[in-house]
């Protein structure tokens, strides 16, 4: 066992996500995805997500630059992946294939104006462990 002193982290508090525009990206996760703003978020929107929040950066704003967008899909948890999917397609969201199933969950794959990628994801099956999602 290492003797080295571990830093105490608590929780993830905010998952940053860079966008070139930000008032075309705060309307696409706010009235197209139906995310709830946080309270006095300003200029950089926060969207509340339950569990870990996810917040809109411009880098420019920053003085850095937008370089690409994120690869990495952040999966957003909903009750039913097909009904969502069929909501943000209704919206024009346009999804990447179709829906997966991986034998344990359900995940449908898009991007945000920016090309950041997201994913609907519900999780059907037990964890290892017997616990119910």
């Amino acid at each position: 066992m290492s003797t080295e002193q571990l830093i105490d982290v608590e929780r993830v508090d905010f998952i940053s996500v860079s966008v070139s525009d930000m008032a075309r990206s705060t309307r696409f996760y706010e009235h197209v995805l139906g995310l709830s703003k946080a309270p006095g978020s300003g200029a950089w929107p926060e969207f509340e997500l339950g569990n870990v929040s996810l917040y809109l950066v411009d880098p420019v704003q920053m003085g850095q630059a937008f370089t690409a967008p994120h690869t990495a899909h952040i999966a957003l948890r909903v009750p039913d992946v097909h009904a969502a999917r069929a909501l943000l397609e209704s919206r024009g969201v346009t999804f990447e294939r179709d829906n997966f199933d991986t034998g344990v969950c359900h995940m449908a794959f898009f991007c945000d104006p920016d090309g950041n990628a997201l994913m609907l994801h519900h999780r059907y099956a037990p964890y290892a462990d017997g616990r119910l999602p």
